[in-house]
């Protein structure tokens, strides 16, 4: 995957990736318009599909919705990188199908506005503006066809149709 890199600082919660006063609806089409609108009101606007965001330590803490990786995938984001996820945020995130990668070198040296190719299963991040490349844990192949499948629902409804 290759995108436009959109950076964040620490500790961004759930709340900053989809606020509190659009939880009621599911709808992922409405959840995207309002993705990370909290930090920062022009986010989705800006945002092209295949985007890249790019956060510190603790991304996604606060509560344990799925709506925050639901908005982020809706939006068109191929993928998130940060230095590390709250635990509760990096569940849903591949139950909801959505690719994150920690990585805390790259959380540090990557700008918003540099251009990104993710390869998961090696477990590269190449920032091609710097000419850079950031080592990353490899993503499991079981977690791979998560992503692959579009979350946790749509692999097991996969797998159950090959029986």
């Amino acid at each position: 995957m290759k995108g436009k890199a959109w950076k964040f600082g620490d500790n961004i919660n759930t709340d900053e990736i989809i606020p509190a006063r659009y939880l009621n609806t599911s709808d992922p089409n409405e959840l995207a318009k309002h993705c990370m609108e909290d930090a920062d009101p022009l986010f989705p606007k800006k945002l092209s599909s295949g985007d890249i965001i790019v956060g510190g330590k603790n991304f996604g803490c606060g509560s344990s919705r799925e709506h925050a990786p639901i908005a982020i995938k809706a939006a068109g984001v191929a993928c998130v990188i940060a230095a590390s996820f709250a635990r509760i945020f990096f569940r849903n995130a591949f139950n909801m199908g959505l690719m994150i990668l920690e990585s805390e070198e790259a959380s540090k040296k990557i700008s918003t506005g540099e251009i990104l190719e993710v390869n998961a299963s090696k477990g590269e991040i190449n920032n091609l503006t710097k000419n850079e490349i950031y080592s990353v844990k490899p993503i499991p192949e079981f977690m791979q066809e998560l992503i692959k499948s579009g979350g946790l629902l749509e692999y097991i409804k996969k797998i159950n149709s090959k029986k």
